[in-house]
Order: C-alpha cells, then structure tokens, then sequence
C-alpha cells in the first residue's frame, strides 16, 4: 500500500486537470509572505461564479497538500461571497452570518499562500497584516482600524469594493493572554477592537489619530474640494481569516482530552480536535474565538511534501533560479535525486516550505558567485550537487 504522506493523498498536482478553462489560464505567481497585499489587485467590477471544487483545484497548483484546509476555504468562500452577490444584486440577507476562518499550523505550511492564491482568484480587495504590529490604543504600534483603510487604499479608494474584500490576520496566537500572572493588556485589548470589526463594524476612513490627514481634509472641505464620498467604511461583508502557529496548544487539547478519558489513545494529529474550550484555556477571549467560527488545521511538511512543493508547485523556487541563471545564459535543470536530497535537507530546518530556501540558498551560494563568470551553458543539480556543491561545481567547471 502506497505510503500517505501528511495532508494529501498520493495523486498530486501542479495540476490543471479539473480546473477549469478560464482558471488554468491564470498566470503563475511567485510571491513572498511580505508581498502578499502587493500581489492580489482587486479586479475593476465584482462578479462570482465559482464553485468550491474550482476553488480547491486552483489552491492545488500553487499549495502543496493541506486538502482540508483547501476544502473548508473554498467552502467558506464560496459561500461569502455567493452572499455578496446577492447583496450587490438587491438581496440582501440581514441575519447572515459570515463564516470567518481561522488557520491554525505551524510555519512554512501554506497558510498565507492558499489565502494569497484564494484573493488572487477571486478578484477582491485584500490586505494581510500581523497581529503584533497593532496595540490597544494605535499610538503605540497600529490601530486595527488601519486594515480597513488599507483595504480601501487597495481597492483604489473604492469604499464599496473594500467593502466585500478579505482581512488576514496573521500571528492571532501571539495575542493570547497568559495564565502565568504577567499582565497582556495590550493582546487583549487588540481582541477586543478586532470584535467590532468582524461582524458588522463603521470605520472612519480618515484615523482620529492621523493629525496630517485630519488637517488635510479639513483645508480641502473649506476650499470646497470634499469628495462627496462616504466618511466611513462598513465591514458588515468583509470576510475576516486569522492564522496562527498556536504552538503548544497540542499539550492543551491532550490535558482535555485526559481528563475526558484517562488512557485512551488519542493519537499524534491533535490540531484537528482543537474545540473553542481549548482555544479559550490558550489565552484568547471567548467573543474573540466566536467570530471566528470556521477552523481547520494545516499540517506540517514531511520529506514527500518538500519534495513535491519543488517539484509540482507552479510557485516552485526552482522556477526563480532557472531564471537566474538563464539571465546569464546558462540552462539550470534539476533532477528527481537532486530535489529530494533538497527536500531532506529542508525537513531538517523544521521550519515548513520556508526551510527550501534556506537550503537552496546555500546550496547554491558558490554556484551563483562563480558560474556567471565562467563558460558554462548548462548545470545539472543532483543528490550529489547538493551534498558537495563546491566538489561538483569544480568538475563541471573543469570539463
């Protein structure tokens, strides 16, 4: 029996088969954590069709694995903004309920990938931040009320298409209490601005605490220049998605579930049994963890992941080197040994997809200094390439 490997099942993309026609001619796109708000531009005008199963196929070409997570975001999704569509169109629902998500995982796994790759798809205004830049009052570090704004400056200062955009929050685990006696005002009082925002909030699109831009708007209304647009920005139909790394919590779910059954054999995949009891005993509030009802783990990366993630990803690293070494002419290929000595070494960082880089970049430190300078046209990496990059540069540079 073929081996399972953690998250997926053994039939793996960089796959376009099932997606369909209009998704498979979307460009690829390389994109790190920090140009992530960057990267997804709202389109012009809203429109939504898509079903969850070509929500999910689409996540498959750029994140390996994590099959449940693409599962319940694509739902999730597909879902809200159905909802949005029918407001647009005059149907409004007042009693909806927005299923905002929270990802938990460790590091490295795709989390703001898949959230990246979602926006990308679907079109609409989306900013990421994290968590620990903003602080109760916003004079010291952020106001929360600066994601909104951030989102009308992404939809190009449209506050109706802000209005349907996508929040990530990143890092909410850092802004749990502690039951160690140390005060944490600061992570609590951030939970508690963030409730209003989640559910049905008004934000004013210029910060009180913004005396340039308060001046600005004051001299502009006085010599007859206001807009005539909105003061203030609902978040009624914003879909909000938390994630964090929660580290540690597995010893919390084990002690509930010890004490629910002393003895039983509860098995290593914790995260997925994580209940809002749990999240609550980690520190978070209990209005906080409630608008955020929708949760589904993300799993860590084993050897077959890392393997894969370089391999069949159409976000792969080993697209950004080929094309830094075409630049100088030279035609870079990787073989199969090669990626999983890369996927090992990876493993061995314990940090996620992030762990490639590390050991690319390292592996490939003296092939970059020296290879532009020299007459070679081609380079093979293979497992031995990687566990001796000087030895083997010098004998290709030898032939």
């Amino acid at each position: 029996m073929k081996k399972q490997t953690s998250g997926y099942p053994g039939t793996l993309g960089p796959t376009t088969e099932g997606v369909p026609k209009r998704l498979k001619k979307m460009p690829a796109v390389v994109a790190s954590k920090r140009a992530v708000a960057a990267s997804a531009a709202p389109s012009q005008d809203f429109s939504f069709s898509l079903k969850p199963q070509e929500v999910a196929r689409h996540l498959d070409r750029f994140v390996i694995g994590q099959n449940e997570a693409k599962k319940v975001l694509s739902v999730a999704l597909c879902d809200h903004f159905q909802h949005v569509r029918l407001t647009l169109a005059g149907k409004d629902a007042p009693f909806y309920q927005k299923q905002n998500v929270l990802l938990l995982g460790p590091t490295g796994v795709g989390k703001t990938h898949l959230i990246r790759s979602a926006a990308e798809l679907i079109g609409v205004p989306f900013v990421k931040a994290d968590a620990t830049k903003f602080s109760e009052t916003g004079y010291v570090g952020g106001d929360v009320d600066d994601l909104v704004r951030d989102l009308v400056r992404r939809a190009g200062g449209n506050v109706q298409r802000a209005e349907y955009g996508i929040i990530y929050l990143d890092e909410v685990d850092k802004l749990a209490s502690h039951s160690d006696g140390g005060r944490d005002v600061s992570g609590r009082g951030v939970q508690t601005n963030l409730l209003k925002l989640m559910e049905d909030g008004s934000v004013p699109l210029i910060s009180p605490n913004d005396v340039t831009a308060q001046m600005q708007a004051a001299m502009s209304a006085a010599r007859g220049n206001a807009s005539g647009g909105p003061d203030n920005a609902s978040t009624r139909n914003i879909l909000f998605i938390a994630s964090g790394a929660f580290s540690g919590i597995e010893s919390v779910v084990r002690h509930r579930l010890e004490e629910n059954q002393p003895g039983g054999k509860h098995g290593r995949d914790l995260l997925n049994k994580v209940s809002t009891g749990d999240l609550i005993r980690y520190g978070l509030e209990p209005e906080f963890i409630g608008r955020l009802p929708v949760r589904v783990a993300c799993h860590a990366l084993d050897t077959d992941d890392l393997f894969n993630v370089l391999r069949k990803s159409e976000s792969s690293l080993i697209h950004q080197y080929e094309r830094s070494f075409a630049a100088y002419g030279i035609t870079l290929r990787f073989r199969d040994d090669g990626l999983r000595r890369l996927a090992e070494l990876a493993r061995d960082e314990q940090t996620g997809a992030r762990g490639l880089m590390t050991v690319l970049e390292r592996t490939f430190r003296e092939i970059k200094f020296r290879a532009p300078s020299s007459s070679m046209k081609r380079y093979t990496i293979t497992a031995a390439a990687v566990n001796d990059p000087v030895g083997e540069l010098n004998k290709a540079l030898r032939r």
